[in-house]
């Protein structure tokens, strides 16, 4: 492996984090009677029904998923692309006070969460909301905290971390590469 990148969670230790993120939002919540997950797309996606089903198994109770994409929201859109890559927003639950939990792969500088609050207050009004993040590491430019974290890291800004899913990449493993932008 290339010296440039070290393993931070290996496939066990990521199924450990989701668990006790699991445990920890039913715990905060005192159960999932208004409870929904709604992951960030993409890296949140997998995670939010990952989470489902660990909560379902404590509580053997199904809370809705829903998928939400924040390409739109975001305030560096048309730095990233001219035509951006517009996905569904596929939420079939009304958001309406529901304690929604936002799920995402990591959390960096805070905007994508900025994002995700802005288009989902543009859908309903929940009770409240809360973030549930794999990988926090650090460097934030928003006030913006995670409630639930599976790994708190502090990276470089010349540090990026890979989050690969075993839904879309065949694999589970967070590594963080050095050398490489953030």
């Amino acid at each position: 492996m290339d010296n440039r990148v070290k393993v931070v969670l290996d496939s066990k230790e990521m199924e450990r984090a989701l668990s006790r993120m699991a445990h920890e939002i039913v715990e905060h919540n005192k159960g999932v009677e208004n409870l929904a997950l709604i992951g960030i797309r993409t890296g949140g996606v997998p995670l939010a029904q990952r989470l489902r089903e660990r909560i379902a198994a404590i509580e053997q109770r199904v809370v809705p998923v829903g998928v939400l994409d924040i390409t739109l929201y975001r305030d560096d859109w048309t730095r990233l692309s001219n035509k951006p890559m517009v996905q569904k927003t596929e939420i079939e639950f009304p958001v309406d006070d529901m304690d929604v939990v936002l799920v995402d792969d990591v959390l960096y500088t805070g905007r994508t969460v900025r994002a995700a609050m802005d288009a989902l207050l543009d859908i309903g009004r929940p009770a409240t909301i809360q973030l549930a993040v794999l990988v926090d590491r650090g460097r934030r430019q928003l006030p913006i905290q995670p409630d639930y974290t599976g790994l708190a890291m502090k990276t470089s800004a010349g540090e990026h971390v890979n989050v690969y899913l075993r839904e879309t990449d065949g694999r589970d493993e967070v590594v963080v590469v050095a050398g490489e932008g953030g």
